[in-house]
């Protein structure tokens, strides 16, 4: 597993981490990656071909096995991005359930970051995404 694939590994994890892959999942997942490097040059085909790729490993072990995988690849900076990503596509469909935040948990403990500034970057999405005026 390459960087770039890594990083979109992640990104799978977290919104298959509840065992669904909702449509509003895959449209925040597609665009939390398309205006990355190196995401933003790849065809269709490639993009296809690397999820197809992604979704064939995860379909063979889990979501913590890929998360283990991919983050080991990444350099530190890399894993906190990914880990920002994560919480943030975690948040898409407005609804985080227990899996998801026990795999953003997991996740925190799996990167090379302080566990606080994990915590914090989790919770900075989570206030983000607060609906506080409802």
């Amino acid at each position: 597993m390459n960087q770039a694939e890594a990083f979109a590994a992640l990104s799978l994890a977290a919104v298959a981490c509840d065992g669904a892959l909702g449509r509003e999942e895959a449209h925040a997942l597609r665009t939390a990656l398309e205006h990355r490097t190196p995401y933003k040059d790849q065809s269709e085909t490639a993009m296809v071909a690397l999820f197809d790729g992604l979704l064939g490993k995860l379909r063979q072990s889990d979501c913590d096995s890929l998360a283990r995988e991919a983050v080991a690849v990444l350099e530190p900076h890399q894993q906190e991005t990914a880990l920002a990503v994560a919480a943030e596509l975690v948040h898409s469909d407005r609804e985080v359930t227990s899996e998801e935040a026990a795999f953003l948990e997991r996740l925190c403990a799996l990167v090379d970051l302080p566990e606080e500034k994990g915590r914090t970057i989790c919770e900075v999405v989570a206030t983000l995404h607060r609906d506080s005026l409802a």
